[in-house]
């Protein structure tokens, strides 16, 4: 869902990424998250010694060879090149983080958004 937002947030701000369709934009989603979950930690591994020179600044080319990636796979997704990629990536990337720091607290768990520090737990037994 966050990535979706992400895409649909870079999409409309730049002019370089056109989506025909909401189930385009679902499928162009699913397939980056995918791509993101197993494509993209071996890429990085490999380009660790670009991403030390940069200090971390090749992660965002990582990130825009994977959206033009997911553009040749979904055609009514589509990313007018490198640079639109690139700033794509980074809008994605930015948007992605806020909205995750919504769902996301200290310990790893993820909570909903309703989830308020005034409101008490439950003192309940747990089945494991």
């Amino acid at each position: 869902m966050v990535t979706t937002v992400a895409v649909f947030v870079a999409e409309k701000m730049l002019p370089g990424i056109h989506c025909a369709s909401l189930g385009a934009l679902l499928g162009a989603s699913l397939l980056l998250g995918i791509t993101n979950a197993f494509v993209r930690p071996v890429l990085l591994l490999l380009s660790i010694p670009f991403i030390i020179i940069t200090m971390g600044a090749f992660i965002f080319v990582v990130n825009a060879l994977l959206l033009l990636f997911v553009s040749q796979m979904i055609p009514a997704f589509q990313v007018d090149g490198f640079w639109s990629a690139f700033f794509g990536a980074i809008i994605i990337s930015l948007v992605s983080w806020i909205l995750s720091s919504f769902f996301r607290t200290t310990d790893g768990r993820i909570h909903t958004i309703t989830h308020h520090p005034s409101i008490k737990n439950a003192d309940a037994r747990t089945i494991k």
